[in-house]
């Protein structure tokens, strides 16, 4: 299991916008491309584990910071998605 958490954690930290793009919409969430882009720069070069709960909720309070609360928690969702 930790080879594929650390494939999806790498895949995260060098998401492109329209890569998040195309999941969100894969997984019906909506997010504007602004806000992907936002997003993509943030998490770009970020070493986070998306599998740990409290290091995935602090990048969701500073994902809210830059692109809004509504956008964090469909982000949020998202990730939840991947760690499944």
């Amino acid at each position: 299991m930790k080879i594929f958490e650390s494939i999806i954690n790498h895949k995260v930290s060098t998401m492109t916008a329209d890569e998040l793009l195309k999941y969100a919409n894969q997984f019906q969430i909506a997010i504007s491309r602004q806000e992907a882009e936002q997003i993509a720069n943030y998490l770009r070069g970020k070493q986070v584990n998306i599998f740990n709960e409290g290091e995935r909720k602090l990048l969701i309070k500073e994902i809210a910071k830059t692109a809004g609360v509504d956008t964090a928690k469909q982000v949020n969702q998202l990730f939840l998605l991947f760690t499944k």
